[in-house]
């Protein structure tokens, strides 16, 4: 598989998931901290790579969404993603991820957002990072 690449980020970590991350640009720079569900310490302010993931993923389906309506000539009037992830350890040893994503369309028909929500499922980059490594769940409602 060859990939164009158009953009490249960066960002460093240090003291893990009880630590820091930062952007190269600075733009995101936030303390971690286990979660009190995790055996950790959960502090107050901090987030967690699974905070991190799941917001990125929301918005890259939400751009996926947007570019594949257009392509299919439909005009939502609304859209919102939501995604879920959690983490828990594996049967097989180690740890995984779970994730789901909520699509909340406005403006069509059901049958006409589930085409939407499934054709982007297919077109963003985070659900063809995941595909085959982990199940997404998708819903979609309609308003």
């Amino acid at each position: 598989m060859s990939i164009k690449v158009l953009y490249t980020t960066h960002a460093i970590a240090t003291g893990g998931r009880n630590g820091h991350t930062r952007s190269a640009d600075g733009i995101v720079d936030v303390d971690l901290s286990i979660p009190k569900a995790m055996g950790g310490p959960g502090r107050a302010g901090a987030t967690t790579p699974e905070d991190l993931f799941a917001a990125g993923y929301a918005a890259c389906f939400c751009s996926a969404a947007e570019f594949v309506a257009r392509q299919m000539n439909l005009r939502p009037t609304s859209l919102e993603i939501k995604a879920n992830v959690g983490i828990g350890p594996r049967d097989a040893g180690g740890f995984g991820l779970v994730a789901s994503l909520e699509a909340t369309v406005g403006g069509l028909a059901f049958d006409d957002a589930e085409k939407l929500i499934a054709a982007a499922h297919q077109v963003c980059p985070y659900s063809n990072a995941t595909r085959g490594n982990l199940d997404v769940g998708l819903e979609v409602r309609t308003v």
